[in-house]
């Protein structure tokens, strides 16, 4: 038997290059992934993208079951709806909630049989303990930063079937980032994975996000005869202390890259049964099998380039243990239909530990090992008396919002969308209440760094609080009091939202004018 042996190989940094389409027919479609947080990236852009609840009611919810409350008032399961979630949902908040547009259940976040919802942690952070996700049957779903822990499928309280966040049965695009998958143990102690999609589920980018301390990482499919599941990407992912399955592929294609893997302890990215898989830019240590076929006879691919293999041993070839190692070899091509960007994998580890898991502030990687914050900070409060005119300093560059379209929240009798976006300070758009939200929106990607909203000389000073959110993602680009000039980074996107979170009375928008 051939001794195990530590390698470390340095790599040279990958070109980054737009592959051609996959030759199983998915289309070359998408722009090129960058820093801004707003794109899934990865196979989540494909077949038609991935959006959450873009575009729909915004809902804040501090307990599993005003989560469930949330998907089962949608006027039907398919109206989009985000929901921020801050506090700790657990067995205890979290309760079966009936309703035509959702199926839910008492012992896990149920997303089943839905489409075009956004979850996402706000405020002070939103901890989902010993309790699971649950995706079903469902499409266009976004997850973002939020903690998943201790969920287990024996002893109790039970959940999920053991998933801290699973997906099955006919699920397309999804994109879950920045979040903490993490256990305290393996199957003996009653967890099972932190990250399995099975049965048909497809689209998938799982980015910037922890797994650790747990038995399995994930899998894609649950079975030799489970193939169906596929395009996956993992990116800028920190895998720590994970026993085996990081991840487990059957069939299918799947791209990880980017990845920081630490202390796997019995085997890595397991591809069997067909699967294909591209592997570049990775950074491995203190670990052991971390690329090959393993506990199978059944064969999978893999193409290999710009990896790092710190402190990595390597078992012997055998019956049903096929190594990738000691030295790394691809065989097989897998062609990636999106465009990314690759930081070389020596700067994988700081890049990762800075921007992975949940409550980073979103923060990403710009492509060049350097961690990026999204979103401003609020533009600062001037001292001094409030503004008595409502005609902020002029921006140079043209009004945007001219000849745009816009939407909203439930707006006041008489008043229109639309007039926020004719140029007219005379007419005006009002809320049903003294909150609400106004939108400007394009047919096509818009760069926006400035906006100015204009409330009517008679309401000056009415709005007191409110957010700029990314209408297509549902990031907030600023927050601040008192309305006027708002800048932030550049940022393109299709639709921008103006969210009134407070008011001295019924406010009254008369332009909400968008600069580049």
């Amino acid at each position: 038997m051939r001794r195990p042996r530590a390698t470390r190989v340095h790599a040279a940094l990958a070109t980054m290059a737009l592959a051609a389409a996959a030759a199983t027919g998915v289309a070359l479609s998408g722009p090129e992934a960058s820093a801004a947080t707003d794109d899934a990236g990865g196979y989540a852009t494909q077949n038609g993208g991935t959006t959450g609840g873009t575009g729909g009611q915004t809902v804040r919810a501090t307990t599993g079951t005003q989560i469930h409350q949330a998907l089962c008032n949608r006027a039907d399961s398919s109206t989009p709806l985000v929901i921020e979630v801050e506090g700790t949902i657990d067995h205890g908040n979290t309760s079966k909630v009936s309703g035509d547009s959702c199926d839910t259940a008492d012992d896990r976040i149920e997303l089943k049989g839905v489409s075009n919802v956004t979850l996402i942690g706000v405020g002070s952070g939103a901890v989902f303990d010993q309790l699971g996700i649950h995706v079903r049957d469902s499409s266009n779903i976004i997850i973002r930063n939020v903690t998943v822990r201790n969920v287990k499928k024996s002893g109790s309280p039970t959940s999920n079937g053991g998933d801290a966040i699973g997906m099955e049965t006919d699920v397309h695009n999804v994109w879950v980032d920045h979040v903490t998958l993490e256990a305290s143990g393996g199957e003996d102690e009653g967890y099972d994975s932190l990250f399995d999609l099975k049965d048909n589920t497809r689209y998938v980018t799982l980015s910037y996000s922890i797994l650790r301390n747990s038995g399995r990482g994930g899998l894609v499919g649950h079975s030799d005869t489970d193939v169906s599941s596929s395009f996956v990407t993992y990116h800028h992912n920190l895998y720590e202390n994970i026993d085996s399955r990081a991840p487990l592929l059957r069939g299918g294609t799947a791209h990880t890259y980017d990845n920081y893997f630490v202390s796997l302890n019995k085997s890595g990215i397991n591809s069997r049964v067909g699967a294909h898989v591209k592997v570049e830019n990775n950074y491995f240590k203190d670990s052991k099998d971390v690329l090959g076929t393993f506990y199978t006879d059944k064969l999978g691919y893999w193409q290999v380039s710009g990896n790092i293999y710190d402190n990595v041993t390597w078992s012997a070839e055998g019956t049903e243990n096929h190594p990738a190692g000691p030295d790394p070899t691809s065989n097989t091509t897998v062609s990636i239909p999106y465009s990314y960007r690759l930081d070389p994998a020596a700067c994988v580890p700081d890049v990762v530990t800075a921007t992975a898991g949940a409550n980073k502030g979103l923060r990403v990687s710009d492509g060049s090992c350097s961690p990026q914050t999204p979103g401003p900070t609020p533009t600062p409060t001037p001292s001094g008396p409030a503004p008595t005119s409502p005609t902020p300093t002029p921006p140079s560059g043209a009004n945007l919002s001219i000849g745009a379209g816009s939407d909203g929240s439930s707006k006041a009798s008489g008043t229109s969308y639309g007039n926020v976006r004719d140029g007219d300070l005379g007419t005006y758009w009002s809320p049903a209440g003294p909150t609400g939200s106004i939108s400007i929106k394009w047919g096509s990607p818009t760069s926006v760094s400035r906006i100015d909203i204009r409330e009517t000389a008679g309401t000056v000073g009415t709005i007191t609080s409110w957010r700029v959110v990314n209408g297509d993602t549902g990031v907030v680009l600023a927050s601040g009091s008192g309305a006027g000039a708002v800048t932030f980074p550049q940022t393109s996107l299709r639709k921008i939202t103006y969210e009134i979170t407070g008011a001295s009375g019924t406010p009254q928008v008369a332009e909400f004018e968008t600069y580049a």
